[in-house]
């Protein structure tokens, strides 16, 4: 959902300023979807990498004895806050809810392109 809304959001706001300074590459120059990638410097795709990595080492690592993406830290749905669901039919029919959603955000981006 968060990828549908990246792909759509930046046609109608750009952030003011520049993106590097150094190669004088201001946001309103950088094009939506994947043909941004040829456009940012290499060191900002690596921030970007890194950021990733550590938000999924560090806040979101995995845990075996628990579900697929069911993150000690994740909170409800994902926020990290500590909040958690209850076990029972309750948690499984969120979980369930969430998974549909994922899958739907995905091919809703897959059909952007």
């Amino acid at each position: 959902m968060i990828a549908c809304l990246g792909y759509i959001v930046p046609e109608y706001v750009k952030f003011p300023g520049y993106c590097s300074p150094s190669s004088g590459l201001a946001f309103s120059d950088i094009p939506n979807g994947l043909a941004a990638l040829s456009k940012v410097p290499g060191a900002g795709l690596t921030q970007m990498f890194l950021f990733c990595g550590l938000v999924e080492r560090g806040l979101f690592p995995a845990d075996p004895a628990r579900a697929p993406g069911d993150f000690e830290n994740g909170g409800v749905l994902g926020v990290p806050n500590g909040s958690t669901l209850t076990d029972g039919e309750t948690k499984k029919r969120k979980l369930s809810a969430e998974l549909a959603n994922g899958r739907l955000a995905m091919m809703a981006i897959i059909g952007m392109f």
